[in-house]
């Protein structure tokens, strides 16, 4: 039988003995209390040990965490200012609307950039795959400033006119980019009819609207339909004789309507044969070119196979029928009458709608006001 071993209670240096050999095992630990895991007591320490973060602090990094989340919503939506090398930007990523700068309003900015510096950034947009081949910007909008630049630099060779302000506009649909050209152009200087003609046949021959009336409409939505309208006649006149005519942005708002009427009549061959017959040293003189053809178009009746036919049996009267009728070689029918002091024209014909006599009025009042 084993012989129990008698418990002694340990004094008072036995206890002393122990709990120092406890804290020698157990030195560099952190204690845990009562109830807390050891790794939320080691969380709980190493916070106790970090250093503290004061108010100060605290507040300016919320204020860099804001700043930093504005700048990336800036840089989204193209609001941010960069300076950007001349050579780094490429004015011909789009097609421009503006044919003519004059050189005399170029040297006025050109001089109020040199002594005032570039008071609005151009917009420039990111050209996707440039990867390091050719220029990474192109040119939405400022293409007279950027020029201005360019000439300045060319001239003073100062690296003050290397580097140019512009907004970096986020990448937009090809329609909106030309409407947003067209926009800018319109406002800041008048866009003469047969630029507005042009740009509106480019930007359909790019793809960017479904054909020249849509680009029209959209170019132009807040035109009105006569504007329209003669915007169309000009984008006609590009699409037959833009490759011909040398001074078209000169051709007036008459000269061009009757061009266009000219050619919906059937006269692009003659036209196009009277340019070739002599080089015209000027707008006139090109004129001089076009008019026989087109004063023959207007005084020829019009082709039947182009709108407008002559009432079974009836031969086709155009021009004077009486001292008060007069029929156009289109069909319409002019009649003038009078009423006391007043004067009245009854306009009648198939082809008569809004858009024809909100320019007709238009016209008219030019007429009136020389």
């Amino acid at each position: 039988m084993v012989k129990r071993r008698r418990l002694e209670t340990p004094s008072s240096d036995d206890l002393t003995r122990i709990e120092e050999e406890f804290r020698r095992e157990t030195h560099g630990r952190p204690s845990v209390g009562p109830g807390i895991a050891p790794i939320a007591q080691v969380a709980a320490d190493s916070a106790a040990v970090a250093p503290t973060e004061g108010a100060d602090a605290r507040a300016a990094r919320a204020r860099d965490q804001a700043d930093a989340e504005r700048l990336r919503h800036a840089e989204g939506q193209g609001l941010l200012i960069a300076e950007i090398p001349l050579d780094q930007i490429d004015e011909g990523a789009m097609i421009r609307d503006r044919m003519v700068m004059g050189e005399d309003e170029m040297m006025e900015l050109r001089l109020s950039i040199a002594a005032n510096g570039l008071r609005l950034p151009i917009e420039v947009f990111r050209l996707e795959g440039s990867d390091g081949q050719g220029a990474p910007y192109g040119l939405l909008s400022g293409y007279r400033r950027l020029q201005a630049f360019r000439a300045l630099r060319d001239l003073a060779g100062s690296e003050r006119y290397g580097r140019i302000r512009a907004l970096v506009r986020p990448r937009t649909e090809a329609d909106a980019a030309f409407v947003a050209m067209v926009e800018e152009n319109e406002v800041r200087e008048e866009l003469s009819h047969f630029e507005r003609g042009r740009i509106a046949v480019i930007a359909a021959n790019q793809g960017a609207f479904a054909n020249v009336e849509d680009a029209v409409n959209r170019l132009y939505a807040t035109g009105s339909k006569a504007k329209r309208s003669k915007v169309r006649s000009f984008a006609l006149i590009f699409e037959e004789l833009g490759d011909m005519l040398r001074f078209p942005e000169a051709l007036t708002e008459k000269r061009g309507l009757r061009l266009s009427a000219a050619l919906r009549n059937g006269s692009e061959g003659k036209l196009r044969q009277a340019l070739s017959s002599g080089a015209a040293e000027d707008a006139d003189q090109e004129w001089q070119l076009l008019e026989p053809v087109i004063s023959q178009a207007e005084a020829a009746p019009r082709s039947p196979s182009r709108g407008g036919r002559p009432r079974s049996g009836q031969p086709a009267q155009y021009g004077w029928l009486d001292d008060q009728t007069l029929r156009t070689s289109s069909g319409v029918t002019i009649r003038h009458a009078r009423d006391g002091k007043a004067h009245i024209l009854r306009i009648e014909g198939s082809m008569i709608d809004n858009d024809l006599m909100e320019s007709l009025m238009l016209e008219i009042r030019a007429l009136l006001e020389r």
